[in-house]
């Protein structure tokens, strides 16, 4: 059975990158005696698959992973199990079985929401929410995103589906896919841009609130949280 985990990521752990929560969570699966699945082979691993990755000092409240499991004794005694080894600063928050149909964790990923919020020392943009709606009016939000080999000019426009701005906080939803991926110290630097000040970025916390796919029904393109197409066991 595959089976897919919410967690939620603060404190000094936002630290720690992927790939060192990647091996984190394969030793606490073990500790805590999840009969989880072994790959075959010379050298079999755990059949682990993560959504898309945490950038390093980010907090979050929606991260997501799946595995598949040999057998159980139910979603809730699996969410205590876990709970019982995470450290600190890492909460089990959900555990739901996924159909058959449902992809991988990593290839669901089509969206992400954030919230960005001002530390303490810094101030946030002059004029926040006029600043805000002053940008998002624009027929369209040109960048140039830096890749490993080159430059890429791209327009943010159709990858924000939303963003506000209240006091000392923003909230957007943006595309997340693999193909239209937009970090938000990407836009972060493109607000501070059209803003006319340089982007600092550590003025500010940023944690990724939800991890969302896609469900399509006709035309139809509904956004749901990851663990929305599983069910508890």
């Amino acid at each position: 059975m595959r089976v897919r985990i919410k967690f939620s990521k603060h404190g000094v752990v936002k630290f720690i990158g992927h790939l060192d929560i990647m091996r984190y969570f394969q030793k606490a699966i073990r500790r805590s005696g999840i009969d989880i699945a072994y790959s075959s082979g010379f050298s079999p691993h755990q059949i682990m698959s993560f959504a898309a990755p945490l950038g390093v000092g980010y907090c979050s409240n929606g991260e997501y992973m799946d595995i598949e499991v040999n057998s159980h004794q139910g979603s809730d005694q699996m969410l205590t199990a876990l709970n019982e080894v995470m450290v600190e600063g890492i909460e089990v928050l959900s555990v739901v079985a996924l159909p058959d149909h449902a992809g991988n964790a990593m290839a669901s990923v089509a969206a992400a929401g954030y919230t960005i919020e001002w530390k303490e020392g810094y101030e946030p943009l002059a004029d926040l929410e006029k600043t805000v709606e002053a940008f998002l009016n624009r027929d369209t939000i040109p960048v140039v995103k830096q890749t490993k080999k080159s430059e890429l000019s791209l327009d943010l426009k159709p990858g924000i589906y939303e963003l506000t701005a209240k006091e000392n906080c923003l909230y957007f939803l943006v595309d997340a896919s693999s193909s239209g991926n937009i970090k938000p110290t990407l836009l972060l630097e493109a607000l501070y841009r059209f803003a006319g000040q340089e982007f600092d970025p550590l003025a500010v916390q940023i944690t990724r609130e939800e991890t969302y796919t896609a469900l399509i029904d006709g035309e139809r393109r509904t956004l749901v949280p990851l663990d929305a197409v599983g069910e508890k066991f």
